[in-house]
């Protein structure tokens, strides 16, 4: 089979990257042919063979200065004329027999579906967010857990500037997400696949194409990761340091706990210096910040854990931090929102506290370190999970099915 992937960036940037380049390395193994396309970037994964025919680069955040640039993002991010030229060269050139997208929101723009659609070519779209529900992607206003837009519509978001704040952003985003949805921008995708099952509920509450929704769990391939082999030590985060990610909840809790235990955080982003400055005021000494980290020494960090602690304050969907630290043999700790409780089992390979809460994350992750033995079974029960309901295979299994799906129904009217 011939796969192109596509996607607004081609480099592990953060978890839907992630995905899109381990399935396709797990898909090559398989044997099928793979190719890639996305928009220019430095830091694009070498070689694109097709990165001739990508659209130009654009950075979105921050947004670029001057009426004329903002003017020009705008217009991209509604409907990119040369996202779509690009696409159609691809499809012409590469052939694939199905079409695998991820992210194309502002960078590409659904735009690149009308190429597919011309071309007669099966659509798949993996969602990641909350996009097609939610115009700023994350179900937050403010901070704040929202399903706003959700049921009552997208232009929810300008009246309620849930883009940080700001009546332009949330105008903006309001404004490409109505038009998107009145258009059926998205129509030609014939099979969506969704990670959770929170997230295809989202989905179908908001009457995004429900009939087309498939629910496909995220992969883990354990076969080459070691296990954890003795009970005890820190307590560890890994994931983008954001403020929907918790952090800053996660060092309060910290405060909690007897002094002995400690916080390994592996990870970069925009909250970083806020949470060093954090924890030094309120846990001193206690906190180490890693930095980035590639996945064999991530591993080797979360081996070294206790507990891993996944503090979220906004609706994840599946996040790989869970299953990858469960693929070490250690338990989970997490918050009550999106679809981890579909992940962690309280007292069997984890505890689920709710969100946002110092106090409460503090009790679960004691009940957990107050007894490391008990700690080390739980992780045992988690890579039993992983290794029965995420193996690589039953993946490809699963996925290879949508794609038939859509194989079948693309003649059909969208």
């Amino acid at each position: 089979m011939r796969v192109l992937h596509v996607n607004k960036f081609l480099y592990r940037r953060g978890g839907a990257e992630g995905y899109l380049l381990d399935v396709a390395e797990l898909q090559r193994g398989d044997g099928d042919e793979v190719a890639f396309f996305g928009m220019t970037h430095p830091d694009n994964d070498a070689p694109t063979p097709y990165a001739r025919h990508f659209p130009s680069h654009v950075e979105l955040d921050p947004t670029p200065r001057g009426a004329g640039a903002r003017a020009a993002v705008a217009a991209r991010m509604i409907w990119s004329p040369a996202s779509r030229r690009g696409l159609a060269r691809v499809l012409d050139e590469f052939r694939p027999d199905v079409v695998h997208l991820h992210n194309i929101y502002h960078q590409l723009s659904p735009s690149v579906l009308a190429a597919v659609r011309a071309a007669r070519v099966p659509a798949v779209m993996t969602l990641h967010d909350y996009k097609l529900a939610c115009p700023s992607y994350q179900m937050l206003d403010r901070g704040t857990v929202c399903d706003a837009c959700v049921t009552g519509g997208p232009l929810r978001a300008a009246r309620r500037r849930c883009k940080d704040g700001s009546l332009g952003a949330s105008s903006l985003l309001a404004v490409e997400s109505w038009l998107h949805r009145t258009t059926r921008a998205y129509g030609p995708v014939q099979a969506f696949v969704s990670p959770s099952r929170f997230l295809a509920d989202v989905m179908r509450r908001a009457g995004v194409f429900p009939d087309r929704m498939h629910v496909v769990s995220h992969f883990v391939d354990v076969a080459a990761t070691a296990v954890k082999t003795a009970p005890g030590g820190p307590v560890v985060f890994a994931g983008r340091l954001a403020a929907e990610k918790g952090v800053d909840v996660l060092i309060e809790a910290l405060t909690r706990l007897p002094d002995d235990v400690v916080l390994e955080v592996a990870g970069d982003g925009p909250a970083r210096d806020g949470l060093t400055e954090l924890a030094r005021r309120r846990a001193p000494g206690r906190v180490r910040f890693h930095g980035r980290l590639d996945k064999a020494r991530l591993h080797e960090l979360v081996r070294s854990a206790t507990v891993v602690a996944v503090p979220s304050r906004w609706n994840e969907n599946q996040p790989m931090a869970v299953l990858e630290a469960y693929g070490c043999g250690v338990p989970v700790v997490a918050s009550d929102l999106g679809g981890l409780p579909e992940l962690v089992t309280s007292g069997v390979d984890g505890e689920v506290v709710p969100a946002d809460d110092p106090a409460a994350l503090a009790a679960g992750l004691h009940r957990v370190l107050a007894d490391p033995a008990r700690a080390y079974r739980m992780g045992r029960a988690g890579r039993a999970r992983v290794e029965r309901d995420f193996s690589p295979q039953a993946h490809l299994t699963r996925l290879r099915e949508v794609y038939a799906t859509a194989a079948r129904t693309v003649r059909e009217p969208v």
